[in-house]
């Protein structure tokens, strides 16, 4: 049999658990009609919550009524990939875009942003794009609409969200069926929903990715390995349930190697688990761990492997006292690394963590993690 479980970057896992509730407000705003606050949603989660598997499986939702889903990621060109999107154009047919910055002086003499397109007939700004594809959509269906997801926006540029906001909130005004997400990390929220012209997404529905229950993860385990032929000892399954931590992306990490293990008689004892699971503890660090770390600052390595010297959560003082810096200068790469999604806080003057394992790992190499010398 296949290996079920998929360990890959926004690839849909075998059974989504722990999102039931938002799939099902979405379905139900879907239902609802123009004005629902279910069809404006706002997601944010650290790395490896699931954030683009989410948007996979509410694209697939509204697919299944008929919807036209159009998924994207915020990096530069995304409003001229939307027109084209709309108008269902090839590249060629486009020959300029045009993002200058929006000038507001009320939304109706808003910019909408627009591109040049060899055939002058057709719509060149985002809004009229919209709204010519979604009187084609709707032609024989009024209840049918569009949704648009976009990953990754806080990594957008602000002139190219400032265009989306400006339609969709004149679309949503018109009563028009769209439905909108935007996913992105934790600091999403502080670095671009404080711009004047976007305020509006700050009303979007918030939706926050937890890890997930510990008994979903061990229900999961034994309905995905099941339905393979497959047979988890009880001893088995609580080592790999825990393993995970609740985190969605190690789930599928330990479900994959904890399968590759398997003895040809399908049976899985605690032996195999803890293979899988040492196996999945090196791809989480290839794939997750040093990523996130590379990312960073030398500075703000330095604020990890401070915190790594730390059995659980980490108090700032004692951050400020191992990297001799006054709190004012350490709370700003706190607030860094908190809307970077690496750590989180956890209780009043204590971080911690938000990917499981990472102190492991920072204590692991630290001898070869480029640091700020002070």
């Amino acid at each position: 049999r296949q290996n079920p479980f998929k360990p890959s970057a926004g690839v849909n896992p075998p059974l989504l658990v722990g999102r039931e509730q938002v799939l099902a407000d979405f379905e139900q705003g879907l239902f609802n009609g123009a004005g629902d606050p279910h069809r404006l949603l706002r997601v944010t989660g650290n790395r490896g919550a699931g954030k683009t598997v989410l948007l996979n499986a509410l694209g697939d939702q509204a697919a299944r009524l008929k919807w036209l889903v159009i998924h994207e990621t915020a990096t530069s060109g995304l409003v001229v990939r939307l027109i084209q999107a709309l108008h269902q154009l090839p590249g060629r047919y486009v020959k300029s875009i045009t993002l200058p910055e929006i000038s507001i002086d009320g939304l109706a003499s808003a910019n909408l942003g627009g591109i040049e397109l060899s055939d002058p007939l057709l719509p060149a700004t985002l809004r009229e794009a919209f709204n010519l594809r979604l009187g084609t959509v709707a032609k024989k269906h009024p209840e049918r609409g569009i949704l648009l997801t976009i990953d990754e926006v806080q990594g957008a540029d602000p002139a190219e969200l400032r265009t989306i906001a400006t339609s969709v909130q004149h679309l949503m005004r018109e009563n028009r069926n769209i439905a909108v997400v935007f996913a992105g990390l934790p600091g999403m929220d502080s670095t671009l929903l404080h711009d004047e012209v976007i305020t509006f997404l700050r009303r979007a529905t918030p939706i926050t990715l937890k890890d997930i229950p510990l008994d979903l993860v061990k229900d999961s385990f034994v309905q995905v390995f099941g339905e393979n032929g497959k047979t988890l000892t009880n001893r088995a399954l609580e080592t790999a349930t825990l393993a995970t931590r609740g985190y969605p992306f190690m789930i599928q990490l330990v479900g994959y190697h904890v399968w590759t293990k398997t003895r040809a008689d399908g049976l899985i004892e605690t032996d195999q688990v803890e293979q899988g699971v040492d196996a999945a503890m090196i791809r989480l660090g290839e794939t997750v761990h040093e990523p996130a770390v590379e990312d960073l600052s030398a500075v703000d390595r330095t604020f990890l492997l401070a915190m790594a010297q730390d059995t659980g959560p980490s108090r700032m003082k004692d951050i400020c006292l191992r990297i001799n810096r006054n709190s004012q200068y350490v709370n700003q790469y706190r607030q860094r690394l908190m809307d970077a999604g690496v750590i989180a806080e956890s209780g009043y003057g204590y971080v911690d963590f938000t990917i499981p394992y990472l102190r492991n790992w920072l204590q692991a190499h630290q001898a070869s993690i480029p640091l700020r010398d002070f």
